[in-house]
């Protein structure tokens, strides 16, 4: 018996009564809805889920909307959330068990998309990204302005879950935190892995958890990537300094390794020639740096260094401002790309911002 997942969400929706109270039973029935804290099932009244389609029939049932976040979805969101459930695949079969369906039978190999994903693995990673989404408008877009980092255009590798689970890695209950989440591809753009950034919900920082900072899938070779391969491509460790350096150069391909052995491993589009190394003020950066001026060379590629004056770059955009950024990166690029992508005066070192001749 095959039910695809939008018949799912309809059968689903057909009982959602039944759905709330089993899965929202924190919650109760107010007239033609089922009103409760959140969609974890949390005690309050912000939460509503239509139980009855509208006459319209533009307010169907099983849709639902908390007033205080102003998240929505249907019920297969119920399910996932309140069971603390990550792969989708798992989801459908949680739906399938409480409909009395049929488990669906397995996927061949080449339908990875409805097939289990180990956790961390990279099909699972997919998911977490499907899941979220763009940052805009979000705490994640407060978190990054917070830093300084305020030029958010052609950053469509970044998205944003509300409610993304961390687990301590002591045996500790599962906590929820909104999540900043960076998609890892390859050469290609496959997604490969992906990033979590937990922040605490005012946008301030990050959230107050041991390890913030987490990845998962395969890593080794690849990165956050933001604009498209070229020539020139700039390369560090962490996602902060590579948007603060978009913050003047958002025409150049940059990405984040996100660790510095990863920076080390990175690899190399077929179309670069000049590489320029943003590297991080400690020990580890620089053995990053080192190796990876050594594989630039064997692949006859240009490796040119970008340093801070503090512990990163963007340590330097919120102690000094971008116009110091930007006067401190210009003497470190080669002269063409400044004026390429800087757009400085080749005489003057002066932004042409009138577009006049130097």
């Amino acid at each position: 018996m095959s039910v695809n997942v939008a018949e799912l969400a309809h059968r689903l929706a057909r009982e959602a009564e039944a759905v709330c109270r089993h899965y929202l039973s924190n919650g109760r029935r107010v007239g033609n809805y089922w009103q409760v804290g959140d969609v974890r099932n949390t005690t309050g009244r912000s939460m509503f889920v239509r139980l009855k389609d509208g006459d319209t029939g533009k307010r169907p049932a099983g849709k639902w909307t908390d007033a205080a976040t102003g998240e929505h979805g249907d019920l297969l969101d119920v399910i996932r959330e309140s069971c603390g459930l990550v792969d989708f695949h798992d989801v459908t079969e949680e739906a399938r068990r409480f409909l009395s369906l049929p488990r669906s039978e397995p996927e061949p190999d080449n339908s990875p998309g409805r097939s289990p994903a180990p956790t961390g693995s990279p099909e699972s990673a997919r998911r977490l990204f499907a899941m979220s989404r763009p940052i805009a408008g979000t705490i994640a877009e407060t978190y990054l302005r917070r830093r300084g980092i305020t030029d958010l255009h052609g950053t469509g590798s970044l998205r944003f879950h509300p409610r993304c689970y961390y687990r301590p890695e002591a045996d500790a209950p599962t906590e929820i935190w909104p999540a900043m989440i960076a998609a890892v591809t390859d050469l290609k753009g496959r997604i490969t892995g992906v990033h979590r950034t937990w922040l605490d919900p005012s946008g301030r920082d990050k959230a107050p958890v041991d390890t913030p900072r987490r990845a998962m899938g395969h890593l080794l070779g690849h990165a956050v990537r933001f604009g498209p391969a070229s020539d020139v491509m700039a390369a560090g460790e962490g996602i902060e300094t590579i948007l603060s350096l978009r913050c003047l150069m958002p025409s150049m391909a940059m990405v984040a390794a996100l660790s510095a052995a990863h920076l080390a491993a990175i690899l190399f589009p077929a179309a670069l020639r000049r590489l320029y190394i943003v590297r991080d003020d400690d020990r580890a950066g620089d053995g990053a740096m080192n190796r990876l001026i050594d594989r630039a060379r064997m692949a006859a590629i240009e490796a040119m260094v970008l340093s801070p004056q503090c512990g990163d770059l963007n340590e330097d955009l919120r102690n000094f401002g971008i116009n110091a950024l930007r006067a401190a990166l210009r003497i470190q690029l080669a002269t063409e790309d400044a004026v390429r992508f800087l757009g400085m005066s080749v005489r003057t070192g002066i932004g042409d911002e009138a577009g006049t001749p130097p």
